[in-house]
């Protein structure tokens, strides 16, 4: 079992524009040409925090409205939010709040062995890292600069904590980046 941010980042290190919008992201690449039928594959559980669940309910599912589409995801769900969100029929969503370990422990039992995926926002993949459970950071960088916006990793890591295993490309606008995140070297400077 490994868990994993894998998410995407303009070259200058945004995930977002400042508003939520993923728009820059979508003319980049096919998503079925990616890492991403993989990756998905061999995930058990998924942790988000509730800005990227609320775009996924306004972009992608379209709660409420007329054209409105099914949950994507047939992994259960744990979403980070001190509000009381909507969530689409049928879909295993769990909300949560405070100290991410006690969440996690949870994951990693109904992972059952397979992969977290932690889907993001930056932040709390930051969280990941910061309590030490995060493995792996999986990021395409797409060939667009947005100049402002969220932050991809909002957080001070230096290396040798980030250990890059791979390089791959993608096509003309996107390359993926795999890290591992060394836990003993981080152990040692601490």
């Amino acid at each position: 079992m490994t868990t994993q941010y894998y998410t995407a980042s303009s070259i200058d290190g945004f995930i977002s524009t400042e508003d939520d919008s993923l728009d820059w992201l979508f003319p980049l690449a096919d998503l079925e040409k990616t890492s991403y039928p993989t990756f998905i594959s061999e995930v058990g559980a998924i942790v988000m925090g509730s800005s990227t669940y609320e775009w996924l309910l306004r972009h992608a599912v379209k709660l409420g409205a007329a054209d409105e589409s099914a949950w994507p995801y047939s992994q259960p769900v744990w979403v980070f939010s001190t509000r009381k969100l909507g969530a689409p029929a049928g879909a295993d969503i769990r909300f949560v709040q405070g100290d991410i370990r006690p969440v996690y422990t949870q994951m990693k039992k109904v992972a059952d062995m397979r992969n977290v995926w932690v889907m993001g926002g930056g932040d709390l993949a930051g969280q990941f890292f910061d309590a030490e459970l995060l493995d792996e950071i999986i990021i395409q960088i797409g060939s667009v600069s947005l100049g402002h916006g969220k932050s991809v990793f909002p957080r001070r890591v230096f290396s040798p904590a980030l250990q890059l295993v791979s390089v791959n490309r993608v096509n003309e606008g996107m390359a993926e980046l795999r890290y591992k995140v060394d836990k003993a070297s981080r152990a040692g400077a601490a």
